[in-house]
């Protein structure tokens, strides 16, 4: 069988740790990402597998750019993605398009191709604030804003396929990540990034009451392959996540206290979500995955965060635009 693998949103953050581990695990990798005028290469463009790896860059949204890239692997890791929730208000259809529509040119273009696994990467946004904790695959689906909609249907659609052509389907809900290269809108190269600011009195950050699950990416990266050996998860969601929280403010100060730095906090209300779209409680429970597969996490927050943090400080001008505020 073909050891080709087809991964979408190659040069994003997860999807560029993901194309790497692929190459260290004897894969031959095929990365699909948006067409630029550049051929930016994203956070792949330092990458030392990058002459591994075979890019394409097309687009997502159109099912002739996908077919073609996809011909000849045997698997696809689907992460091609609008993620950033606050530009979800401003353009909803947007995502739609993407995430929705780029999903189903996935689909049929596997369903087309005949191809033996398909990982689809949803988010732990789908389930919105907490019914209960910790989130269980079975917890309601509650979309709070644009971005959990699309993906809400990105699934449903990723299911449906299974149901109705016996697609080798599987969804892979991923809690929190963080890690090298991960933009400056995310929390915690933003809050790095201030204690990294020898210019910082403050630490500038929204709402910091809300909880949140956060995984290193080389774990996040690590579930996929689990997953995909696991032929029992065909048809399955499966949560990827560490089984404990932590809130936005807390986290801020396990930073500061391993940065050695000691900022007042200060709120921005242009990156507060408004009030019936924030999520306050994420937790995930990992049973099925511990359960069903070897997978477990190896990194936890203190490692993956002092990780981090040594390689933004050694990219530091990567982050042309240092953080948003």
């Amino acid at each position: 069988m073909s050891k080709k693998i087809f991964i979408t949103g190659a040069t994003g953050f997860i999807g560029s740790h993901l194309c790497e581990m692929s190459i260290r695990k004897g894969y031959k990798v095929i990365g699909f990402d948006r067409y630029n005028s550049t051929n930016s290469l994203g956070c792949l463009k330092n990458s030392k597998y990058l002459n591994h790896m075979k890019i394409i860059l097309g687009d997502v949204r159109d099912y002739d750019s996908v077919h073609k890239a996809m011909k000849g692997c045997s698997k696809v890791f689907h992460l091609a993605a609008l993620i950033g929730i606050p530009y979800s208000y401003i353009s909803p259809l947007a995502y739609l398009k993407t995430n929705v529509e780029g999903t189903y040119n996935v689909l049929e273009s596997a369903k087309n191709l005949n191809l033996k696994d398909i990982i689809i990467t949803s988010t732990s946004e789908v389930y919105g604030s907490a019914k209960y904790l910790p989130i269980d695959e079975l917890h309601p689906l509650n979309a709070q804003s644009p971005y959990a909609a699309s993906k809400i249907s990105a699934d449903q659609l990723s299911l449906s396929y299974y149901k109705s052509f016996n697609l080798p389907i599987k969804i892979i809900r991923p809690f929190n990540t963080y890690g090298p290269r991960q933009s400056s809108r995310a929390v915690i190269p933003r809050i790095i990034l201030q204690c990294l600011d020898k210019k910082s009195k403050k630490m500038i950050l929204g709402n910091l009451n809300p909880t949140r699950d956060f995984n290193y990416v080389e774990d996040t990266c690590a579930a996929y392959f689990s997953v995909l050996k696991n032929k029992k998860l065909i048809g399955k969601t499966i949560n990827i996540g560490s089984n404990t929280n932590i809130s936005i403010e807390n986290l801020a100060k396990k930073i500061m206290r391993i940065t050695g730095r000691n900022l007042k906090f200060q709120k921005n209300k242009y990156i507060v979500r408004p009030k019936l779209s924030e999520v306050d409680n994420l937790t995930c429970d990992n049973y099925q995955i511990k359960n069903l597969t070897n997978w477990d996490l190896k990194i936890n927050l203190n490692q993956g965060l002092k990780k981090t943090i040594k390689w933004i400080k050694e990219n530091y001008t990567e982050y042309s635009d240092r953080y948003e505020i």
